[in-house]
């Protein structure tokens, strides 16, 4: 079995003004759950966790979770929250009221876009992820790596909520040895909270045009050192990838990347630390070590 526990989705006429930026010709059209399915078949991919793209809007979960109602392969939702705002608890419940509702499985906030890099010691950020945890949810942290230190504190401070790491801080690994040294010790930091999970994701995007597994094999063999594979989840960040490789490139880069491990170390890697994270037991059937690269 194999989840892809991050990708998205999206129609830009929608509002995803991000898109309009330069170098993005790529990925500015549609991508709709009949793209997404012909992407798992080709690659045999189970299920996947569709996660909130830049839109910023409610109005984007209810359009995310009726997609997910009507698909079988996406297994969870991790929808767009304003983490600061004063509603977040009602926003939830709302939410969860909404045709597939019940396979809201996370949120996200957009802190990456924030200019602050202690944004997460805010006290009413740290409200919201407490009502996050409360309501039985992750919070995924699409943060810079100067926000890691700030992430791990907010972590350490709320350790009954859960966190995923996505994109592993977005370390800059287009710099090569000294990207690698400026984001390890915060991301060492950040891992050394068992509340905290992380996707090795976006990361060739990170690496830039011309990347090779090698330039990723140092990131990757820090993150299984820190985490664990206990706590590492596959996530391919289709359709942002097309930027630089295409979702088989992708999926076969990680599996080449990956250090010497285990049956079920690598069964968590591609689908078990997802199943847990996510609390997608039931939604799909357990790691058996089939399509496990």
């Amino acid at each position: 079995m194999i989840i892809d526990a991050h990708h998205h989705l999206w129609r830009p006429e929608h509002g995803y003004r991000w898109l309009d930026e330069p170098g993005l010709a790529a990925i500015r059209r549609p991508f709709t759950p009949d793209d997404l399915n012909a992407e798992l078949v080709a690659n045999s991919v189970d299920a996947t966790v569709l996660v909130e793209g830049g839109r910023c809007h409610p109005d984007e979960a209810a359009e995310f979770l009726g997609w997910a109602a009507d698909t079988a392969a996406i297994a969870g939702v991790v929808a767009w929250i304003d983490v600061a705002a004063d509603d977040v608890a009602a926003t939830i419940a709302r939410y969860r009221r909404l045709r597939g509702g019940e396979l809201l499985v996370g949120l996200r906030a957009q802190v990456q876009g924030e200019s602050d890099p202690d944004y997460l010691d805010r006290p009413d950020v740290r409200r919201g992820l407490a009502e996050i945890g409360a309501a039985g949810l992750v919070f995924d942290l699409v943060i810079r790596a100067d926000q890691l230190a700030s992430a791990a504190r907010a972590a350490r401070a709320l350790p009954d909520v859960g966190f995923v790491l996505d994109h592993l801080g977005k370390p800059r690994i287009d710099e090569g040895e000294a990207g690698l040294r400026r984001w390890r010790g915060p991301f060492a930091e950040l891992a050394a909270n068992p509340n905290v999970t992380a996707k090795l994701s976006g990361l060739v995007t990170e690496a830039g045009p011309g990347w090779t597994p090698d330039a990723l094999r140092p990131f990757v063999a820090a993150a299984v050192e820190e985490f664990g594979a206990g706590r590492l989840m596959f996530g391919s960040d289709w359709p942002v990838c097309l930027l630089v490789a295409d979702y088989r490139a992708v999926r076969a880069a990680l599996a080449e990347c990956l250090p010497a491990l285990s049956g079920p170390e690598r069964r968590d890697i591609f689908a078990g630390t997802a199943i847990r994270a996510y609390r997608l037991a039931g939604r799909v059937g357990q790691p058996d070590g089939s399509g496990v690269a």
